[in-house]
């Protein structure tokens, strides 16, 4: 969001493991959700490398085999509260029926609020897509589109214990109005340690095009270091 105020290189790794098992006299199911991060940060750039897989199965049967894999990047000039973004994101996602998914492009953001303790930052730009996904057992269909990207997104600190973060995107087709993508991702961090802390999230998918839509919540430790 905003751009530390020192110019010292700053990188960030994290590592968040999470998973669940259940098994009745009835059902059998478990889910694997793995994230590692990877930041880069100066006070006029900002790079992330974000991937996570979820992989889970009920009853025997595939549910999830879900990875993401984003890179992006943030550019602070001049103008105060605006800055500039870029984006390439994969996506192969068995719950939400896509194959693969490509997509980058370019846009603007700007800081509503911009304090110590909340940010609140809107953007938008143009993605340009590649995908391959799959409207029932037996029908593929490979595509591409340009899309509109509006994203939401906040951070409130109460000092170095609690961090509440958020964002959501809205990235509609520019060529069909019934063609959209819906993400939403919310997440508490409680600080243990210097680089321990414990995570709950709750993310949400909607793919118009597939007719799919997945939600999952998550708690568990987070690993994170500093150089």
């Amino acid at each position: 969001m905003h751009p530390p105020s020192s110019t010292i290189l700053s990188i960030t790794r994290y590592f968040i493991p999470t998973g669940s098992i259940n098994r009745t006299n009835d059902a059998t199911a478990y889910l694997l959700n793995n994230a590692f991060r990877f930041a880069l940060r100066r006070n006029d750039f900002r790079f992330n490398f974000n991937n996570s897989w979820i992989y889970g199965e009920q009853n025997t049967k595939l549910s999830n085999n879900d990875f993401v894999s984003t890179l992006d990047f943030n550019l602070y000039k001049t103008l105060p509260h605006f800055y500039y973004w870029g984006l390439a994101n994969y996506t192969s996602a068995y719950s939400l029926k896509i194959d693969n998914q490509v997509q980058g492009g370019l846009g603007v953001a700007y800081n509503v609020v911009d304090k110590e303790h909340l940010v609140i930052n809107l953007s938008n730009g143009i993605l340009y897509e590649q995908s391959g996904i799959v409207l029932n057992d037996s029908v593929k269909e490979h595509y591409h589109t340009f899309r509109n990207s509006f994203r939401l997104q906040f951070r409130w600190k109460y000092k170095s214990a609690f961090t509440f973060t958020g964002i959501g995107f809205a990235q509609n087709s520019l060529n069909n109005g019934d063609d959209y993508i819906l993400r939403a991702n919310l997440n508490l961090s409680i600080k243990l340690y210097k680089w321990i802390s414990f995570t709950t999230a709750y993310t949400y998918n909607n793919v118009s095009r597939t007719k799919r839509e997945n939600m999952l919540f998550t708690y568990g430790l987070t690993f994170e270091r500093f150089f």
